[in-house]
C-alpha cells in the first residue's frame, strides 16, 4: 500500500481523508511524523495556501505529501468567507462563531446559494500537482445535525434535503468537495 503524508493537524480532516482513501493509500497526519506546529497560511488563494503547506512539509521532511485548503463561498456575500473560512470570526478558528457570523450576515437575505471548494496540492517525486473538488448548495437559517465539522450543519448540497452534518459519513465522503478532490488524488497516485 502506498504511503503518503497529509499535511494537517486537523483530526476531522484526517479522519475524513482516511475514510475516503480506505485501504488504497496509507495516509499519515503530521502528528504521526512528530510535527505538531502550525504552518503559516499566507497565500491569497486556496491554491496558494495548499501549496504553502505541502511545500513546507516537503522541504522539512523530504517525503511525498499533500495538503488541502478548503473554503466556503457564499454568493450573496461576494464569495466570503472564502479563503478565510476557518477563521472567519477570529484567529482562534472557532466553528460555532464562524457559523454565527455567516448566519448573521445572511439574515434577511433570500439568496442562500453557496459552494464548498477544496484544492489539494500534492508533492510527489519532487513535483507539485493540484486537484480540485467543489459542490454547490445552499446555507440554511439554523444548524441541523451533529456530524461533520466546520460549516457542515448549515450547508445542504444541491439535490439533497439534509445538511452535511445530518448525513452518514459514507454519503458525505462520496459526494463532498473534499471527496471529489481526494478521488482525483487517488486516481493520480494509483497510476504512479
Amino acid at each position: 500500500m502506498r504511503k503518503i503524508i497529509f499535511a494537517t493537524n486537523n483530526k476531522h480532516k484526517l479522519r475524513e481523508i482516511r475514510q475516503i482513501t480506505g485501504n488504497l493509500i496509507n495516509v499519515s497526519g503530521l502528528g504521526d511524523i512528530g510535527f505538531e506546529g502550525d504552518i503559516p497560511e499566507t497565500g491569497a488563494t486556496l491554491k496558494e495556501n495548499a501549496s504553502i503547506k505541502s511545500n513546507f512539509i516537503f522541504d522539512r521532511f523530504h517525503m511525498d505529501c499533500f495538503a488541502d485548503d478548503t473554503g466556503l463561498e457564499i454568493e450573496a456575500l461576494d464569495g466570503r468567507p472564502g479563503i478565510f473560512s476557518a477563521r472567519y470570526a477570529g484567529g482562534e478558528g472557532n466553528a460555532e462563531k464562524n457559523i454565527e457570523k455567516v448566519l448573521a450576515e445572511l439574515n434577511g437575505i433570500k439568496n442562500r446559494k453557496a459552494r464548498f471548494i477544496t484544492i489539494i496540492s500534492l508533492i510527489f517525486g519532487g513535483k507539485e500537482h493540484f486537484f480540485e473538488g467543489s459542490i454547490k448548495g445552499k446555507i440554511i437559517d439554523s444548524k441541523h445535525g451533529k456530524g461533520g465539522f466546520g460549516y457542515d450543519p448549515v450547508f445542504i448540497p444541491d439535490r439533497y434535503y439534509m445538511t452535511f452534518a445530518e448525513m452518514r459519513p459514507a454519503l458525505k465522503n462520496k459526494i463532498s468537495h473534499r471527496a471529489i478532490a481526494t478521488k482525483k488524488l487517488i486516481e493520480f497516485l494509483m497510476k504512479q
